[in-house]
């Protein structure tokens, strides 16, 4: 027997103490009512309405009964309203991974977009590398991942991609920096600096694959897993990176320029398993990419050679901080 159906037949006539406004409330005929009325007195094995006179009564039974039903309904919506909220993801520990240079400004952007839509989710933050993501999500150790493609998809669902542009990343006090953008060519004999290949294989042999096409061998490939190691490389002299706008904005010394004659960028998106996902994971994906393709709104030198080609980062005699790249 269907016992809180019954029971919930039970509160609409205890509280209306008349089967038809009751089964009129409930949306169903009287007769039907009734029975369930009855069958649920057969299966407790006790009266709960006096019948005897014209007005319909609860009886002793009927009163206790009342109280406790009605807990025992709203334990039943509360339940329901639980697991819907599991269900659709509001709820319980989100394992996510980001790649370790992620900016703060993304980090933020991205933990407070995921409290404005799932305020009761706990969103557990892992800082790593694709190569660890994949592994990790594989082995059911983690529900969502940032990942830099190409990446090996096996297995794996991925969320929406965003196209970062990449440029040459390089000493402002570099001859190169003058111009208002680099061509890979010109980067020959230099060495390049960037994430070691085991961080994210694909990407890696992308970059190379693509510095070589364009007629730029670098002398060494020196990897720098951590921001900060990669600036120091790079103001030591004689190496460049091939990186976003954004990094430039961390370290005033270098100069980010666009690329001349080609068109390289890094792609992204989130991923998690095919199989089993966890509720929420779709819903990481798709904010996650909502704050990648979020950009800073140009700076004065920027608006300032709209008419340009290529935007110019580093004005002589204007403010230093490096203009956003659209």
């Amino acid at each position: 027997m269907d016992l809180l159906r019954h029971l919930g037949h039970f509160v609409v006539v205890a509280r209306e103490l008349h089967f038809g406004r009751a089964a009129e409330r409930l949306g169903m005929a009287q007769p039907p009512l009734s029975q369930s009325i009855q069958r649920l007195e057969r299966e407790l094995g006790v009266e709960l309405f006096d019948r005897s006179r014209r007005q319909v009564r609860l009886t002793t039974t009927g009163q206790l009964l009342l109280g406790e039903a009605d807990e025992l309904l709203g334990a039943e919506r509360r339940l329901r309203n639980l697991i819907r909220q599991v269900r659709d993801g509001q709820l319980g520990v989100l394992r996510a991974g980001v790649p370790p240079e992620t900016p703060a400004v993304m980090l933020r952007a991205l933990l407070d977009g995921i409290t404005a839509r799932a305020p009761g989710l706990d969103v557990d933050l892992h800082e790593l590398t694709s190569a660890e993501q994949v592994r990790m999500l594989g082995e059911g150790r983690l529900d969502v991942g940032l990942l830099h493609h190409p990446v090996d998809d096996a297995g794996l669902r991925l969320g929406p991609a965003v196209d970062v542009p990449l440029g040459v990343l390089l000493p402002r006090a570099s001859p190169l920096a003058r111009d208002r953008a680099v061509s890979l060519a010109a980067l020959a004999g230099l060495d390049l600096v960037t994430a070691p290949r085991a961080t994210a294989p694909g990407w890696h042999d992308h970059l190379l694959r693509v510095c070589g096409e364009q007629g730029f061998t670098p002398g060494r490939v020196r990897p720098a897993s951590n921001p900060e190691f990669l600036f120091g490389l790079l103001l030591a002299g004689g190496a460049v990176a091939v990186e976003p706008a954004a990094l430039a904005r961390r370290e005033p010394r270098l100069a980010w320029r666009p690329l001349a004659g080609v068109r390289l960028a890094k792609r992204t998106s989130a991923a998690w398993p095919d199989r089993s996902a966890h509720p929420a994971a779709p819903m990481f994906g798709q904010l996650a990419a909502e704050v990648l393709a979020v950009t800073e709104p140009p700076g004065p030198a920027a608006l300032a050679s709209a008419a340009r080609p290529w935007p110019v980062l580093f004005e002589a005699g204007q403010d230093e901080r490096p203009a956003a790249v659209t």
